[in-house]
């Protein structure tokens, strides 16, 4: 594996034909699948639930990046991590107690991330680095898929990088292009989402390969 981990979103799956999609990227050299659930409270859209994580699960071979976009995330940590989520992000924005949904999260054997919308200022989550598996910067607002990226957002990436251990992984979401791409693992970031610029490509496999550098 590169030292940049690509996780799909499979946002832009067909559905219809689930395996086909998920080998697909797998075969292209895809590191995790990037599952975006969605609730239409917390974010206005509506995606999938728990049954369709662990139906993923049961094909997958390669890691569920699953990124709960959704309020009071602690109900479902473990109907996720029970459905097969190997890493399980909430945001920021939706917690009261953060360290409490780490430690739950943690506590099913899950690795516990922790992603920040565009109009959070980093300096609000530094004190929580050193509890996170990984953080996930967005640089687009959550909820759709298709959106152009944020520059200035990618520059919380500096200040996080500065703050967080080398074993955090700094995983960046919205708008990645291999011009993106190149723009956030240059300040810090190590994984990368990517939906529209990988399923929307001639050829996923080289798509993939050009996230990387």
């Amino acid at each position: 594996m590169s030292g940049i981990i690509i996780s799909p979103s499979i946002l832009f799956f067909y559905f219809a034909n689930l395996e086909k999609e998920i080998r697909l990227v797998e075969n292209a050299g895809a590191d995790w699948l990037h599952v975006d659930v969605m609730d239409g409270h917390f974010v206005p859209n509506i995606t999938i639930g728990v049954p369709v994580v662990k139906s993923i699960k049961k094909i997958a071979s390669i890691p569920l990046d699953v990124h709960l976009m959704i309020e009071n995330p602690e109900k479902y940590i473990k109907p996720f991590a029970d459905a097969g989520a190997d890493i399980l992000t909430f945001h920021f924005e939706a917690v009261d107690d953060v360290i409490k949904v780490i430690k739950l999260i943690k506590s099913f054997g899950v690795k516990a991330g922790m992603s920040i919308k565009p109009k959070t200022n980093p300096e609000e989550i530094l004190e929580y680095l050193e509890y996170l598996d990984l953080i996930l910067v967005m640089t687009v607002e959550p909820g759709f898929g298709g959106q152009s990226f944020m520059p200035d957002c990618a520059d919380k990436l500096t200040l996080i990088k500065k703050y967080a251990a080398d074993s955090l992984i700094i995983q960046v979401d919205g708008g990645i292009n291999a011009e993106t791409a190149r723009i956030c693992t240059g300040l810090g970031a190590n994984s990368l989402v990517a939906g529209n610029y990988i399923y929307n490509s001639n050829d996923v496999g080289k798509a993939i390969q050009s996230l990387r550098g």
